[in-house]
């Protein structure tokens, strides 16, 4: 049974990007405080949250703090410490959703791949790096291109160096810090996602996004994605077959690829709201981040269903070096009916870094090609560059 109180329930954030400040914007309605921990005085999420820890991720004290004031631990960001959340759940009590194992099991790709290809998730081809020779025996093995990833420290395509041949190997490598896998190059038709929410005793997913990325980095969400009935069955069945394997309560990001005969291969997963469930705000329901706060608390979760087909798009950094973050023309984007504009209240402009985001919702039988139209000729009347 859930009891609702003043004060209500508060969630301890690692993280207070902008996806801790759109958490604490859904927990609110819910009678639930939000506490975040970052490095970064004033950061995106402190306006909204109750309160701010300044401290680095894995500041050990700083956590302790953390789990002292809160009811549940969560976090927004993958660098997130799992051994110091591990150990300050249980010396204090406060548990941790998703699982610090779960965080563990994700921090580095190479052991993700191996965990999620053990449980029968189809994955693409794979292997682990040692230098520049292995490579070239996957160009070898899969054809060229292959894609080169970081194991660690990389997320929301940093770290992701496409190899063109052999010989750009070498360079590739010396480009990517640290140990490295590589996979085999999918010749997919769409990027697909899907918001998947694990709870106490339910299981919970948003409608198939389609994604368009460029550069590696994320720039369109359309909802609903082209797929067929059948594969967004199959692409539901995988998320579900993932979530088998992840340990924890709350929302997990699962990014696939549909390649041209149907299949669904596992691209990458991150255990919290994900940029391609922003559109969920205004698209859905319920949105990721009220969905992520009720799991990680235990309490039933809300319906996922679309309410109309819906368009993101990235406000990324239009910019050759770092400014101060002022976007210019904004009322384009306010006077458009149908468009919501999120600002995440970065004080720094820095090429492609992710500043705000527009969702455009249908209106009047207005189809997801007429909604990315509209949305693409927004982007392209806004700019961060000084005029």
């Amino acid at each position: 049974m859930t009891t609702l109180q003043t004060p209500g329930p508060t969630i301890g954030v690692v993280g207070g990007g902008q996806l801790g400040r759109m958490l604490a914007e859904a927990a609110a309605p819910l009678g639930v405080e939000v506490v975040v921990l970052d490095p970064t005085a004033d950061c995106p999420a402190a306006p909204v949250a109750r309160d701010q820890i300044v401290a680095d991720f894995g500041d050990e004290a700083g956590i302790r703090e953390l789990a002292a004031r809160a009811d549940v631990l969560t976090f927004e960001i993958e660098l997130a410490d799992q051994d110091v959340l591990e150990r300050v759940s249980e010396d204090s009590g406060t548990p941790v959703h998703p699982k610090p194992a779960t965080l563990e099991t994700i921090h580095d790709k190479l052991v993700q791949k191996r965990e999620l290809e053990d449980a029968g998730v189809p994955v693409p081809p794979f292997r682990k790096v040692m230098d520049a020779a292995d490579i070239c025996a996957a160009i070898d093995d899969y054809g060229a291109p292959v894609m080169l990833k970081a194991r660690t420290g990389g997320y929301d395509g940093r770290g992701n160096v496409p190899v063109e041949s052999k010989a750009d190997a070498e360079a590739a490598l010396d480009s990517v810090a640290g140990p490295a896998m590589v996979e085999a190059f999918v010749e997919f038709e769409r990027e697909i996602s899907i918001i998947a929410v694990k709870s106490k005793n339910e299981i919970a997913t948003f409608p198939i996004g389609e994604n368009v990325h460029e550069d590696e980095i994320l720039r369109e969400t359309i909802v609903p994605a082209g797929s067929s009935d059948a594969v967004a069955e199959r692409a539901r069945e995988v998320a579900s077959d993932v979530l088998d394997v992840m340990e924890g309560r709350g929302v997990y990001g699962i990014e696939l690829f549909e390649t041209s005969d149907g299949e669904i291969l596992l691209n990458e997963i991150a255990p919290r709201p994900h940029n391609s469930g922003h559109w969920t705000i205004e698209g859905a329901q319920s949105s990721q981040f009220e969905q992520h706060a009720r799991a990680v608390l235990g309490w039933p979760l809300a319906a996922t269903d679309l309410r109309s087909p819906t368009v993101s798009m990235n406000l990324l950094g239009d910019v050759e070096e770092s400014q101060s973050a002022t976007l210019h023309h904004a009322d384009r984007i306010l006077e458009m009916p149908g468009a919501a504009l999120h600002w995440y209240g970065k004080r720094e402009a820095r090429p492609l870094r992710k500043l705000g985001h527009v969702t455009l919702s249908g209106r009047d039988g207005e189809t997801t090609d007429e909604l990315l139209e509209t949305a693409r000729e927004l982007k392209r009347s806004v700019t961060f560059t000084s005029e």
